[in-house]
Parts: C-alpha cells; sequence; structure tokens
C-alpha cells in the first residue's frame, strides 16, 4: 500500500523536525555552559567587531605588533597581576562596549582560545569587576606590563610561543 503525498510530506517534516531536535541536544551537550559569558552568540559578534581586525579571527595575532590569544591569553591569569592586566589593555580597557558586555567578552575570548589553560579556579570577570579594571587603562606601558608578567608564568611559559 502506497502512502499519499500529503502523509509522506508530513512524515518527513516529522524526520526533519526530530533531526534538528537531535542536532540541538547534541550541540548543547556538546558546548558546556561558559561561566560569565550572558550571551555567547553575542560575545561573538563583539569579538568580530571589536578585536578580530588586530588578533585575527582564530586568535593568532600577528608577529609584530599584536599578541596571540590562541593557547596563551588565559595564562596570564596564573600570574599575580596577570588578571588585571587583561582588563587594563588598551584594547580591552577602551573599547566602546558597556561592563557587562566586556565582562562577557573577555569570559568569552578566555574560553574560545585558551580553554586549556584556564585556572581549575577560574573565576569569571563581572562588569563590576571589569568596570573597575578600566577606569586605569594601560597605555604606553602595556607592553612592558606584559614583559614583566611573562616573566612570571610558571615554568618559563611564554604566550605565544
Amino acid at each position: 500500500m502506497r502512502a499519499s503525498a500529503p502523509a509522506l510530506w508530513v512524515s518527513a517534516a516529522a524526520f526533519a523536525a526530530g533531526i534538528a531536535l537531535a542536532g540541538t541536544a547534541t550541540a548543547s551537550r556538546a558546548q558546556p555552559p561558559l561561566r560569565g559569558v550572558a550571551d555567547p552568540t553575542q560575545a561573538r559578534a563583539d569579538y568580530i567587531l571589536k578585536c578580530q581586525g588586530c588578533h585575527r579571527p582564530e586568535g593568532g595575532g600577528d608577529a609584530r605588533t599584536t599578541p596571540p590569544m590562541r593557547g596563551s591569553v588565559a595564562k596570564f591569569l596564573s600570574v599575580p597581576g596577570g588578571r588585571e592586566y587583561l582588563g587594563r589593555v588598551p584594547g580591552v580597557a577602551t573599547t566602546d562596549l558597556d561592563d557587562a558586555r566586556l565582562a562577557s567578552l573577555l569570559n568569552w575570548t578566555l574560553y574560545r582560545f585558551d580553554m586549556g589553560n584556564l585556572p581549575d579556579d577560574f573565576r569569571a570577570y563581572t562588569a563590576d569587576e571589569v568596570g573597575r579594571l578600566r577606569r586605569a587603562p594601560l597605555r604606553t606601558e602595556a607592553s612592558r606590563v606584559r614583559a614583566e608578567l611573562i616573566t612570571r608564568m610558571p615554568n618559563g611559559e611564554s604566550p605565544g610561543k
């Protein structure tokens, strides 16, 4: 017995909906919640608009002027002053995002580009913390502060190397 055309359409639509739901469930299981990232889609868009021009789509930076983030940015959280540094670097502290969106962007960046180096006791940046840090942005001294922090990293690890 052959099914009618409308019945086939309904079956095909139900099958497609089931596949879509299964894909959503799989995607949500594969992507753990990111503490401190209110909206990952917005954080990614903010990265594209505010950071990607210099740090590149995959966080690689360049060899001369923009430090890489991929595989290295969370290493700053392992040294005294490193957490503060990340909130005070010029491109972070002076961006036109509000404190909440900037905190979300900072957290997203850490998860996206260097989850493997996040400390076990990682505390997500908050809007209040970001607001406090960005009131004292690093300017010309940013490179010197970065270099000093790198010398204090465990095992002589240098971000971006």
